[in-house]
């Protein structure tokens, strides 16, 4: 039985015209390594919708890959980029300062996690965010060496690219890579040895760590770990507590810094305004971007007031970096998320997206997991006589959510897993109409897959 839509609304064949004009058009005239994940071109945007320029809506699970954790065109927030436009554009921090730049900085450093002074430097993008905490801390330890994570994402850059671990599409024919960068392993909880508690496997993964160390990279040659802690792209992984504390407490005793790649988890997106708080840990360095200013382009490093200040002037910075605009629509996205209880509601969304697969878990075998922190959820699939992911049956599930009206993404190194990024600010009803589509979709396909 089709489920009632209130929302989500698909006129005709998709694409529509409109779209299918514009297809050729971007075929014609954009470079084809420019990935797209479903033929939608946006016209107007609000909230947790999406209207596309052949008039179908869209409810968007996705928030444009976590960046809207406070919705699609916040009235506060575009009131503030209205008005800050209107007086001027851009000076560069670098020649005309602005207010709004000191602000923000001030306001990072007293909302992330650390019980020190902080300093913050604001940029463009998350990957220049983790170049920018990387030139710290090496500049700030004099050491060259960064560990990143197996499944762990952090940018397309020449070093992004270094320390992410996926190699197609990310890496493939496009190295060599940045020296110095190593990489340890992650838990993957789902998958541990079934004779392992899960305690057990956390203090294994630590002494896997605490070996690489020995085998891999010594720590007096070591600047940084950089983790993210619960990893996006690598599948919305969410490790031990145990795990991260004890990575951070072996970084503590060998003087290696510990970056925390917040700019997927950040604001609220965990049922923290910083997922670093849901394990105990102050990193001395954190990178932010994403759904910090609603969609408009700007990151941040935020840290440890002397690491901030280990650099020289004109060593960190660039022209765009922390924009008149992006510093306005920050801010009030931060009062916004504040004021609302953003991260509260992350926590509710959470468990009515985990509490409606958990249930169709007994239903439909191929879901193999279901996991995730407050709203960052996810679901992996697998194949139920094999265990194998099943990356086709996801390619398919999200292509028939989308000609429903749902708009989705997948994650994981194997692409078996959907992942879910609401924005924040969806309501009960958008959410379990979304649902209820997905499920659907799910049971039509698993009745032809019979």
């Amino acid at each position: 039985m089709a489920t009632e839509r209130k929302f989500a609304s698909i006129q005709g064949p998709l694409p529509g015209p409109r779209t299918a004009a514009l297809l050729e058009r971007r075929a014609a005239a954009v470079s084809l390594g420019v990935g797209n994940n479903f033929p939608l071109f946006v016209e107007r945007a609000s909230g947790a919708l999406l209207a596309d320029v052949d008039g179908n809506t869209f409810l968007d699970f996705v928030g444009a890959i976590g960046t809207i954790n406070a919705g699609h065109c916040p009235p506060e927030v575009v009131k503030a980029v209205q008005e800050q436009a209107e007086k001027f554009l851009h000076t560069s921090f670098h020649v005309g300062m602005y207010e709004s730049y000191v602000a923000l900085a001030e306001k990072l450093a007293a909302i992330t996690p650390g019980d020190f002074p902080k300093k913050a430097l604001l940029l463009n993008s998350g990957a220049e965010a983790v170049e920018n905490a990387v030139k710290i801390a090496r500049k700030y330890t004099g050491k060259p060496g960064i560990v990143s994570f197996t499944r762990g994402f952090h940018g397309r850059t020449l070093l992004g690219m270094s320390l992410t671990s996926k190699v197609k599409p990310y890496k493939f024919k496009m190295g060599p890579f940045a020296p110095a960068t190593y990489k340890a392993m992650y838990p993957y909880p789902y998958h541990r040895p079934a004779s392992m508690t899960e305690e057990e496997y956390a203090s294994f993964c630590v002494k896997q760590f605490e070996d690489f160390l020995l085998t891999e990279a010594a720590p007096e040659e070591l600047a940084a770990v950089i983790m993210e802690p619960v990893q996006g792209e690598g599948g919305f992984i969410v490790p031990p507590k145990l795990f991260v504390k004890g990575v951070y407490d072996v970084c503590k005793r060998n003087n290696i810094l510990f970056i925390a790649d917040e700019i997927q988890t950040g604001f609220g997106r965990t049922g923290r305004m910083f997922a670093s708080s849901h394990f105990g840990i102050e990193p001395d360095l954190i990178t932010v971007s994403k759904s910090l200013a609603a969609g408009l382009p700007i990151s941040g490093v935020v840290g440890r007031a002397e690491l901030l200040d280990a650099a020289s002037p004109g060593e960190l910075g660039g022209t765009y970096g922390g924009s008149p605009l992006g510093c306005v629509a920050a801010l009030a996205v931060i009062e916004q998320m504040e004021r609302d209880g953003l991260s509260d509601r992350s926590e509710v969304i959470g468990e009515r997206i985990r509490g409606h697969f958990e249930a169709l878990q007994t239903r439909y075998p191929i879901i193999g997991d279901v996991r995730g922190l407050g709203a960052m959820c996810a679901v992996e699939f697998v194949e139920p006589a094999t265990g194998e992911p099943a990356k086709a049956f996801v390619a398919s599930l999200l292509r028939a959510c989308y000609e429903k009206g749902i708009i989705l993404l997948s994650a994981g190194v194997h692409g078996n897993v959907v992942r879910f990024l609401t924005p924040l600010v969806i309501t009960d009803e958008q959410l379990d109409e979304g649902l209820d589509i997905i499920s659907e979709a799910l049971s039509e396909m698993y009745a032809k897959a019979l």
